[in-house]
C-alpha cells in the first residue's frame, strides 16, 4: 500500500479551506505527520492544540450564549471538542488523505481513523497557534463551529467518562483531573497507551489503557468513576 503524499498543490488547497498561508510550511507539515510515520511526528503540536481550542471554544460561547450560566457552558464546550466532533470537523477539512502515517497505520485504515483524524486537527490548530499567533488560531475554531447549532440543551447529548468525571468535580467544587501518559507499549502502529488520571484533592488515582492517548484517558476517567461508586469520597 502506497503512502498518501500531500502534494505543494494539496497544501495550498489546505491552506485555503484553513484561510490561514503558513508563514513556517513546516509547522503545517508536521501537523499532518502522525507518530508512526516519522520522529517529526504531531503529538506536541496536538497537546498546545487542545488548550488553544479549549480556550477558543469557551470564547466563543462565552459570546454566543450570554444568558448561559456556566455549568451548562462547561457541557456544551465538553460536546463540542469531544473526539466525534472534532472527527466531523476535520472531515470537513478534507484531512483523510493528507495525513502522513506509517506503513502499518496504512493497512489498518489509519486515514479513516476518528482520533488520528481529530488529534490531526488539534495539531493544526496548534501549528497556526505557534506560525501566527492566538488571533488566527482563535478565528478558525470560531469558523469551524459557526455553522453548529448551540444551545443550553447541548449537554443532553451522552456524556463520556471524561465529562461526566469533570462534571462531578465541578459540582462538588474539586479542581479538575489531572492526566498523564505513564507508560507506551507495542509497535508504532499498533500503540498501547497507559494514561494515569489523578485528582490531588481526594487522594484518588487510576489508570487506563487505549489505543490512543484520547481512549486511554477515557478509561482512566471510568475507573475513578467506579472508584467513586465503589468507595464515596
Amino acid at each position: 500500500m502506497s503512502e498518501p503524499t500531500a502534494t505543494r498543490s494539496d497544501l495550498v488547497a489546505l491552506q485555503q479551506r484553513l484561510q490561514h498561508t503558513f508563514n513556517n510550511l513546516a509547522l503545517l507539515q508536521q501537523a499532518l505527520t502522525h507518530r508512526s510515520h516519522s520522529a517529526e511526528h504531531n503529538e506536541r503540536l496536538e497537546f498546545l492544540g487542545d488548550s488553544v481550542l479549549n480556550l477558543a471554544v469557551a470564547d466563543l460561547l462565552y459570546q454566543r450564549m450570554s444568558q448561559v450560566p456556566e455549568g451548562e457552558l462547561s457541557r456544551m464546550r465538553s460536546n463540542l471538542v469531544r473526539q466525534e466532533s472534532l472527527h466531523e470537523q476535520a472531515l470537513q477539512l478534507g484531512l483523510p488523505g493528507l495525513i502522513r502515517l506509517g506503513e502499518g497505520e496504512l493497512r489498518s485504515g489509519g486515514t479513516k481513523r476518528p482520533s488520528i483524524l481529530a488529534d490531526a486537527l488539534e495539531a493544526l490548530i496548534g501549528a497556526i497557534y505557534l506560525d501566527a499567533g492566538h488571533g488566527p488560531a482563535h478565528r478558525l475554531v470560531h469558523r469551524l463551529f459557526d455553522s453548529v447549532e448551540l444551545h443550553p440543551h447541548m449537554q443532553t447529548v451522552a456524556k463520556d467518562a471524561k465529562t461526566e468525571l469533570q462534571e462531578w468535580l465541578q459540582g462538588r467544587k474539586y479542581k479538575l483531573p489531572i492526566y498523564r501518559v505513564v507508560g507506551t507499549s507495542g509497535a508504532a502502529h499498533q500503540q498501547i497507551f497507559e494514561v494515569e488520571c489523578e485528582i490531588p484533592e481526594l487522594g484518588r488515582y487510576e489508570r487506563g489503557l487505549g489505543s490512543s492517548r484520547r481512549a486511554a484517558e477515557q478509561a482512566a476517567a471510568a475507573m475513578v468513576l467506579q472508584s467513586f461508586k465503589e468507595s464515596p469520597p
